[in-house]
């Protein structure tokens, strides 16, 4: 693999101090509800809201000055975004995003508040790689991609790292899958500590891309999805994210967008913790129990919080 465990180790000491160190949290009520012990890693109550911190931070602390100095280009439906633009503040870096016009207006909002400038593009009609690589190429800027790419999977790896250094004997991980980014760094850190870990990915219902290659053996490219978990509207893994999730992750489970509100709802009147949609996939797959009976130690993440105040209202309604 182009990722190792150590890779993630450096990553942890480059973030040392700089991302939150985000709690684990339980709920007695919700193991009773899927009989399981359930280990929730809070990466919503990260830095932008988000894991995404990590892995862009560690990605542009490994910049050298000339790179440093021309700026930064990345794209992204909207945590990904603010990673970039976070890190990029904080280490003086310009950076530039390209985000879809129909990405949550909190999100856009909040990365042109980290001091991104913003590219709108309409993903029916546009391709965010084509814009973002075109303006690379003329600005001379460095491309960070959202999930393929090493010390991005790297980054992300280090939310696992502290999850099993502080919850021991977890037989299983559940994560959440857009283009691979999250789950592979998981897999690395939690393999190396652990190797008889099962590893199993959630997308939602339509944007199952990574469930549809792993099946096929082979990248399969599907429509731009219309699921109501945003942060995971990807079309295709990519080249890196998919060799480490072919051979590491055990399987991909689906769940429908009334099963994800259902989750994030459940997670607000009775955890107190407010998720986006994204957030609450592993959630939503737990109350639908799609994990093998012998899953009883499980670890997961809220990936993210970052939800408008009208997708927050349509949850509690759910």
């Amino acid at each position: 693999m182009t990722v190792t465990f150590a890779d993630i180790r450096a990553a942890a000491t480059r973030l040392d101090g700089v991302a939150a160190r985000t709690p684990v949290l339980t709920s007695q009520m919700f193991d009773r509800l899927v009989s399981r012990q359930v280990f929730f890693k809070a990466e919503h109550l990260q830095r932008t809201g988000s894991f995404k911190f990590r892995g862009s931070y560690n990605r542009l602390a490994q910049l050298d000055a000339p790179a440093r100095l021309r700026g930064v280009i990345a794209f992204s439906s909207g945590n990904h975004a603010q990673g970039v633009a976070l890190a990029a503040q904080l280490l003086d870096i310009p950076a530039t995003i390209v985000m879809p016009e129909n990405a949550p207006p909190v999100k856009i909002m909040a990365t042109r508040g980290y001091g991104a400038s913003v590219v709108l593009y309409d993903p029916a009609r546009q391709s965010r790689e084509e814009i973002s690589q075109a303006l690379a190429t003329e600005h001379g800027l460095t491309l960070v991609p959202p999930f393929n790419d090493e010390q991005i999977i790297a980054g992300q790896g280090t939310g696992a790292l502290e999850l099993l250094q502080e919850v021991a004997d977890l037989d299983t991980l559940v994560v959440p899958v857009g283009g691979g980014g999250l789950i592979s760094g998981w897999a690395i850190a939690a393999r190396a500590l652990n190797p008889t870990i099962r590893i199993i990915g959630v997308e939602p219902e339509g944007a199952d891309d990574v469930r549809q290659s792993l099946e096929a053996q082979r990248i399969i490219t599907i429509s731009p999805p219309t699921t109501i978990a945003d942060g995971v509207r990807t079309t295709a893994p990519g080249p890196i994210t998919f060799a480490i999730m072919r051979e590491l992750v055990d399987a991909v489970v689906v769940v429908s967008d009334r099963q994800i509100l259902a989750a994030a709802r459940w997670v607000a009147l009775h955890m107190k913790q407010v998720v986006e949609p994204t957030g609450a996939l592993t959630t939503a797959a737990l109350l639908a129990d799609l994990l093998p009976s012998t899953a009883r130690r499980v670890g997961t993440v809220f990936c993210g919080g970052n939800i408008a105040a009208e997708m927050l209202i349509q949850t509690l309604q759910a």
